[in-house]
């Protein structure tokens, strides 16, 4: 049990920019694995920069959105 508590109190070893990449890097493919569009992806040599290009809406954003023209009226108060 002091073992246990000891383990929480130290505190845990920094992660490496290579453990970094790594988890970034398979967080990004687990997002794109499960779109249905793929996103167009750019390298730029110079500066190491990658950029996706995303579709305009997103299939998710579609779905939080308010069908088009069914606009909420505000609801009037009797008088």
């Amino acid at each position: 049990m002091l073992k246990n508590l000891l383990a929480k109190m130290t505190k845990s070893p920094a992660e490496t920019q290579r453990q970094t990449v790594e988890r970034a890097l398979a967080e990004i493919n687990a997002v794109m694995g499960d779109m249905d569009v793929k996103p167009k992806l750019s390298f730029v040599p110079d500066t190491g920069e990658i950029s996706l290009e995303l579709p305009e809406q997103m299939p998710d954003e579609a779905l939080a959105l308010p069908a088009p023209g069914l606009e909420a009226e505000p609801e009037k108060k009797a008088a």
